[in-house]
């Protein structure tokens, strides 16, 4: 990873001590290491654990037998050993004297050349720069190792300075009797606290907690500490029941969450296998969940959103992979093609496993769902296959409450869909009381949803949710009692007119209601055009006067049964009917539920402003809605 200044470039043979400098500004390539490239101090413990395990890998290729350790002490100094393939006196100048020169990738360096190539698809990472990446907590490195490829070479020691110097010598045979590797280096106080007993054992264990080559961390006073194990979903269990507890308890144990289920997530083809686990409570679509990725068992990221479907956040993963391409500070995945491959394939396993539990587990299918519907809306739009098996499962909101559309259709063979929670909420006490089904598909997802259910259930007719046809359930008031009306009518269609709104008496339940606001979107979004085509001039009103189409006003349907506006029919000053018109109309805006625009909160305003003060004025006379005052 650095550069001699040797003039020969070929190290000297004799056993001396010989000095050299690195030809790059070391503390600049550190500081840009720290604070740009590795997210934290702490990743020195990954990448010396990872050269390890580069380098055991290294060694078995050569001899299947070898042994496969690392073993980190801990103390004044940390130190990691391996029993790895060692590196020669050539070795240390062509890879700790290069930089971005790799033993994993060098085409005739003599680790490559004894046989090494078929081991490069298991390797790690990179043997300089991850040394390179521990002056980031010292200012002092020492490497001793020896050469299993060539057990003839003495072993030699680096020893190299964050100032940029660093020296090589050949040690006695006895002070490196067996091939393998000892990094060494003394933190910094101001980063001590990263090489601390307790701190080394949490790092390791969250690193290589998968690593397939036994690690132990010892501490200063002996103790030891096993720090990886193979993983659950890779061990034998007597019984299938056993083995889902042991992944149930692997569950809590890093997510600190008790699943819905698990589920086997293996690839053969990327070399990936892992598991699913499925959140117990709900989360926002927006929250994607950060998943683990191992790199051949080494943790590459416990923040992977990016492994998996967007539609997937019900889910978190964690996965062993060979395949997939990490970035250049090894701690997030690299977008590419094997990814965008990887991340489809995954999503098949979720869906294959959500559409096998309506015949295998249906408790669980109602479990899952009560929980992640959105989840199951989001997918089944744009999966045929799951649609049909989910959609009969998924509560609405209805008419006749949250019910599945399933239970729903049975008593309404027509459905119709409000496009908003405004619309359903303005109708539905009124379309309840008259019998119509209608949907809430307001919601996300629910109104596509809806409109499909003809392809599962034939013989269901779904149809958008039209102002008329609530208006045609309405039952006509007697012609006698609306003659009678014609007058205070005439002074509401007039006062309620300006708000591009009609007026109509009509018959319907619940008698509480005083009145229905039958209005749709597309009529408000004419309204606000026309309002700012008429206060704009010049261009800018040609174009919205360009967008310009006819559609229905609204409607205020007044319920002739209610005892209120019966009472405000008979008014005959028309004072006290417009301010009484004025009222109702706002009354009805609130019972929709919508936002007021500021000339109707005034309405509301003037309204009640005008009754009390019709009452302060006319003691004697009684208002709209009460009782007539009895004479002690």
């Amino acid at each position: 990873m650095f550069s001699s200044s040797g003039s020969s470039g070929t190290p000297d043979s004799s056993p001396a001590e010989t000095a050299h400098t690195f030809q790059v500004d070391l503390r600049g390539l550190v500081d840009l290491l720290s604070h740009h490239l590795y997210s934290s101090p702490r990743v020195y413990l990954r990448e010396l654990l990872q050269n390890a395990v580069d380098a055991i890998t290294a060694r078995q290729a050569l001899d299947p037998g070898a042994p496969g350790t690392i073993t980190v002490r801990t103390g004044d100094t940390l130190t990691v050993t391996d029993t790895g393939v060692g590196l020669t006196e050539a070795d240390v100048h062509r890879f700790l004297a290069t930089i971005g020169r790799s033993s994993k990738r060098t085409a005739d360096g003599a680790l490559d050349g004894a046989g090494l190539d078929a081991a490069r698809g298991e390797f790690i990472g990179q043997f300089g720069i991850g040394l390179l990446a521990c002056f980031v907590v010292a200012d002092e490195i020492t490497v001793v190792s020896r050469s299993a490829a060539d057990p003839a070479a003495p072993a030699v020691e680096w020893r190299g300075h964050s100032d940029g110097r660093y020296t090589l010598r050949t040690l006695p045979a006895a002070e490196a009797p067996e091939p393998g590797t000892t990094v060494r280096l003394t933190p910094r106080l101001d980063n001590a606290e990263w090489t601390t007993p307790d701190r080394v054992v949490e790092l390791a264990r969250h690193y290589g907690g998968l690593l397939r080559h036994a690690v132990t961390v010892v501490g200063p006073r002996g103790d030891q500490h096993r720090i990886n194990d193979t993983p659950p979903w890779e061990r034998t269990h007597r019984s299938p029941l056993a083995r889902r507890e042991a992944l149930t308890a692997y569950c809590r144990e890093l997510f600190d969450f008790t699943p819905l289920d698990a589920i086997d997530l293996d690839l053969p083809a990327a070399g990936l296998r892992g598991v699913a686990y499925v959140l117990p409570t709900p989360v926002s679509p927006a929250q994607r969940a950060g998943h683990r990725v191992h790199l051949k068992g080494m943790l590459l990221t416990d923040q992977a959103p990016e492994l998996l479907p967007d539609w997937a956040f019900f889910v978190r993963c964690v996965v062993d992979t060979g395949t997939l391409r990490p970035t250049a500070s090894r701690e997030s995945l690299y977008e590419d093609g094997t990814l965008s491959a990887v991340r489809d394939a995954l999503g098949d396993r979720i869906r294959d496993w959500l559409t096998g539990l309506a015949a295998s587990d249906p408790s669980l299918l109602h479990r899952f769902i009560d929980t992640h519907h959105l989840a199951v809306k989001a997918l089944a739009r744009y999966d045929d296959e799951l649609l049909r098996i989910v959609l009969p499962w998924l509560p609405f909101e209805t008419t006749d409450g949250n019910v599945t559309l399933e239970e729903f259709a049975r008593t309404h063979p027509t459905l119709l869909v409000a496009r908003s929670v405004e619309e359903f909420r303005q109708v539905a006490p009124i379309a309840a009381a008259a019998g119509l089904g209608v949907v809430n598909g307001g919601y996300t997802y629910d109104r596509d949803l809806v409109l499909r259910l003809p392809e599962i259930r034939p013989g269901t007719t779904v149809t958008d949710l039209d102002p008329a046809t609530v208006t045609a359930h309405l039952d006509a008031v007697d012609p006698t009692a609306e003659l009678r009306a014609a007058a205070f009518l005439a002074v509401a269609r007039e006062t309620v007119g300006v708000h591009d709104c009609d007026v109509v008496l009509r018959d319907f339940q619940p008698v509480t209601a005083p009145a229905l606001l039958l209005d749709n979107r597309d009529a408000r979004h004419e309204r606000t055009r026309a309002g700012l085509a008429s206060e704009s001039d010049g261009l800018w009103a040609d174009i919205l006067g360009s967008l310009r189409h006819e559609t229905p006003r609204a409607q205020l349907v007044l319920n002739h049964l209610n005892p209120l506006v019966r009472q405000a029919l008979t008014i005959t000053e028309r004072g006290l009917a417009v301010t009484t018109a004025e009222a109702l109309y706002g009354q009805a805006l609130l019972l929709s539920r919508r936002p007021l625009r500021a000339s109707e909160s005034a309405l509301l305003n003037r309204a009640f402003i005008g009754l009390l003060t019709h009452a302060m004025h006319h003691p004697g006379t009684d208002t709209p809605g009460t009782e007539p005052r009895k004479e002690s």
